[in-house]
């Protein structure tokens, strides 16, 4: 296996670009999907309105989730920690180009998700995926309010602003829960 990669990673090396390897191929699949849905939360952040350090916030704890579930999918803790995890969640959560960004920004807004959908020729996975991790959340016991959050205003109809006053209005706890 680790030959493999380290033929990949010479094909892909070059001056300006540098890759690194990632054993952890559960973990590597998994933070590039909850990333998308936590782009959505981002974007419904700028879409309200909210800061650059309410949506560093936001993001400090998506990466808890991401990588809470990531472990209990059977990936291992420092994967979420690398460019997998925390470098991709910094981009699709910031850049102006993120597609799943763009969607919570237009739900922060207002808009309807058929109506962004519609209007839209991108795909923005984190509204699927939102759906598929919520389905797992409970079975594998795991606590996830931004994930549960993000699907609750996708599927159910709550309002982004009521989302993120249901965040706010959990019970205080240790950062490290």
């Amino acid at each position: 296996m680790y030959k493999r990669q380290a033929w990949v990673q010479h094909c892909f090396a070059a001056d300006r670009f540098r890759v690194y390897t990632n054993p952890d191929l559960i973990g590597v699949e998994l933070a590039g999907a909850l990333k998308n849905v936590m782009g959505v939360a981002a974007g419904i952040c700028d879409g309200l309105g909210f800061g650059d350090n309410a949506k560093s916030a936001l993001l400090t704890r998506a990466i808890v989730e991401m990588t809470r579930f990531g472990m209990a999918m059977g990936a291992e803790h420092d994967t979420f920690q690398g460019l997998a995890g925390v470098g991709d969640l910094i981009t699709t959560c910031f850049s102006p180009h993120g597609r799943n960004r763009r969607v919570g920004e237009r739900l922060g807004r207002g808009e309807t998700l058929e109506a962004i959908l519609a209007s839209s020729s991108a795909v923005a996975e984190g509204v699927t995926t939102a759906k598929s991790v919520y389905e797992r959340i409970g079975p594998l016991g795991l606590l996830m309010p931004i994930a549960t959050g993000v699907y609750r205003v996708l599927y159910e109809g709550l309002s982004p602003k009521a989302g993120v006053i249901e965040l706010l209005a959990r019970e205080p706890g240790s950062e490290r829960d």
